[in-house]
């Protein structure tokens, strides 16, 4: 079978996952975390990319910066690209770099043309370096920035023409986005090229600590919730089925927790298949 729903795989899970059986299962790990000369950790990484697809979805491109990703970084990620040989490369619409500091949150810019130049630049400095194309994630928002010259889809979907580069859709950033910003995450949703999309991100979120904010945080640290299963169903009943992602990033559940998570996805995405798929 095809890859279907996957996981974000994570060193404790090793043993669990190299015995897993799942169809369609695969992993995704954060790139970053792997671009190490050698170790414990890369070894357990080839040792599941010698059973599973791997996806290396990365943290620090740092796209939409004025400041070209580095030559070193892109270096090391084409190294790990080279070793795991994976399914998908893929990073963030948003911004890190700047004056040589790197910011560990994914910032938010006005979508301009100037900011599509950029970030259209650096898509294909990375794709030029890896000598593959890459995805690019849609953002969780929660300041609504003005100066924008279009809409997310739009410059998401014009990066992708001048590019070539893959849209990766994350349905929890829909959701907490349209939430913080006050917007419709379904007509977002529905605003989406079917044809761009490559792989897609189910996640948890939970209300920002201040209440007082009102804020939703894309927290990684929880169950996917309804409304956000409700969402992707929305998108795969219009674009069909694409391989999709399980995220947890903190309070790690036991491997069966995050499997049954991935199981549902997997079923959902089964409906949407050809039957000789």
């Amino acid at each position: 079978m095809t890859m279907t729903a996957g996981l974000g795989f994570k060193l404790e899970h090793l043993d669990e996952a190299l015995t897993a059986r799942n169809p369609g299962l695969w992993f995704e790990v954060h790139a970053e975390n792997y671009m190490v000369d050698g170790g414990p950790r890369l070894r357990a990484l080839v040792a599941l990319a010698d059973r599973f697809q791997i996806s290396l979805h990365g943290v620090g491109l740092s796209l939409a910066s004025i400041e070209p990703p580095s030559v070193e970084h892109l270096s090391r990620l084409r190294a790990l690209a080279d070793l795991i040989r994976p399914a998908a490369v893929s990073d963030h619409l948003a911004w890190q770099k700047w004056e040589g500091a790197h910011h560990s949150d994914f910032l938010p810019f006005p979508r301009t043309r100037q900011a599509l130049d950029i970030t259209s630049g650096n898509v294909s400095r990375v794709q030029d370096a890896l000598g593959r194309a890459i995805m690019v994630e849609n953002p969780s928002l929660y300041v609504d920035l003005s100066g924008h010259e279009m809409d997310e889809a739009a410059f998401l979907a014009e990066l992708a023409r001048r590019t070539g580069c893959g849209l990766l859709v994350d349905v929890n950033n829909i959701y907490v986005s349209a939430s913080n910003l006050r917007f419709s995450a379904e007509a977002r949703i529905d605003a989406i090229p079917a044809e761009i999309v490559g792989e897609i991100h189910l996640a948890g979120h939970r209300p920002d600590p201040d209440r007082e904010s009102g804020l939703l945080i894309d927290s990684h640290d929880a169950p996917i919730a309804d409304p956000v299963w409700r969402l992707y169903e929305r998108l795969i009943a219009r674009i069909g089925a694409r391989p999709t992602l399980i995220e947890r990033d903190d309070d790690i559940p036991p491997f069966p927790e995050l499997m049954s998570e991935r199981d549902r996805a997997h079923r959902l995405l089964v409906e949407r298949m050809p039957v000789d798929a």
